[in-house]
């Protein structure tokens, strides 16, 4: 029997020394785990500044970035205008040249018809004037 309670004796004091083993290492997860925490809260509040720092210089090459190729694209619009523009005073001289090519053969068409032009028509009128004028004046004097 006494071998028997010695057995009984050695095994609760086994069960009680892995039931304390367990708790030491219990704590020790429980303290790392709040040392991790804590070290996370500090290190965390340095690494969010610098993760800031960090995309300020980023926004800041996007934006310089993006104004240099604003910069290219309205230089490339200014030369594209210079050239359009340079090509519609080119079209508005032809286009000139052709209306008064077309109005003198218009105009000399019209004569060889025998049908009088804006000009003729404005000296007959003028000469109409006249001679009402002339007409009117010896009708007074009469």
């Amino acid at each position: 029997m006494s071998k028997v309670a010695i057995k009984k004796k050695t095994e609760v004091e086994a069960k009680a020394g892995v039931l304390s083993d367990v708790k030491v290492y219990a704590r020790k997860v429980w303290l790392a785990g709040l040392g991790a925490y804590a070290k996370a809260g500090q290190e965390g509040a340095e690494y969010f500044k610098e993760l800031v720092k960090a995309g300020e210089g980023v926004e800041e090459q996007g934006k310089k970035l993006v104004g240099e190729q604003v910069e290219a694209a309205n230089s490339q619009l200014d030369g594209v205008k210079n050239r359009v523009t340079s090509v519609k005073g080119k079209v508005d001289v032809q286009l000139d040249k052709i209306e008064k090519a077309f109005d003198n053969r218009v105009a000399g068409a019209l004569k060889r018809i025998g049908i009088p032009t804006k000009q003729d028509i404005e000296e007959l009128s003028a000469k109409l004037d006249e001679l009402g004028a002339l007409l009117e004046h010896v009708a007074r004097s009469k």
